[in-house]
């Protein structure tokens, strides 16, 4: 049996994985429950894992695996646990021993590096190719980017990592986009905006969000998935 608050979080946490790729951060989920610290946050996702709904990953920032969902948000329906890093479509479990076999890829260009810190000068040149599961992207034209820089490491994103890009023009509050800065630099990171100001957020406390005009910003496109290599 959870709570309304815990209730209310595993939503959080599920719709926003579903949207973004990735789970969102400890401060959006503070921020979305309307609690006054990180700490409430720690206690319900501590309750959500003693109750076996989500597990989390040693080694990995804001990595948590749902394992299921109550009855009051999945109606009955069968839910696959998978891990909140990238693959948006539920995908059938494998036995622990089970040999992965992806049905379907798609080669993407990696189009070299994006800054996840500072900017960087703006990408232009295929570095690589890179196969990515097929469920990962749907319509549109998408490439791939190898991260470079911590700033995006409470959202899970981490230095090395390659981000696949759906080519967009806009972008909602709360995305994480690749952002062209004054037609020069290019940047990942959360687009936020307000009237004629954008606000290009990191998700790491030591980098500051970074203030432009409306004119001043393009957004290029938005994070639908994540590959991680070990």
């Amino acid at each position: 049996m959870l709570t309304r608050k815990q209730l209310d979080l595993l939503e959080f946490i599920h719709k926003r994985v579903q949207r973004d790729g990735v789970p969102p951060s400890f401060d959006e989920m503070k921020e979305a429950l309307d609690l006054r610290s990180k700490s409430g946050i720690h206690r319900l996702i501590t309750a959500l894992e003693e109750r076996g709904f989500i597990r989390r990953l040693a080694h990995r920032a804001r990595a948590i695996e749902i394992v299921k969902l109550p009855e009051a948000l999945d109606k009955g329906a069968t839910f696959v646990p998978r891990v909140i890093e990238g693959d948006k479509t539920d995908t059938p479990a494998q036995p622990a021993n089970a040999i992965p076999i992806e049905a379907s890829a798609i080669e993407l260009s990696v189009m070299g590096k994006i800054a996840a810190g500072v900017p960087i000068a703006a990408i232009s040149e295929v570095s690589h190719k890179v196969a990515v599961p097929g469920q990962m992207v749907g319509k549109g034209n998408h490439y791939a980017l190898e991260v470079q820089g911590d700033s995006m490491i409470d959202a899970g994103i981490n230095d090395g990592d390659i981000v696949v890009i759906r080519e967009a023009s806009s972008a909602d509050n709360g995305d994480i986009v690749v952002a062209l800065v004054e037609d020069q630099e290019a940047t990942l990171k959360r687009f936020r905006q307000q009237g004629n100001t954008i606000a290009l957020e990191a998700a790491n406390p030591a980098y500051e969000t970074r203030l432009y005009r409306d004119d001043q910003v393009k957004v290029q496109g938005r994070l639908v998935g994540l590959i991680r290599s070990y």
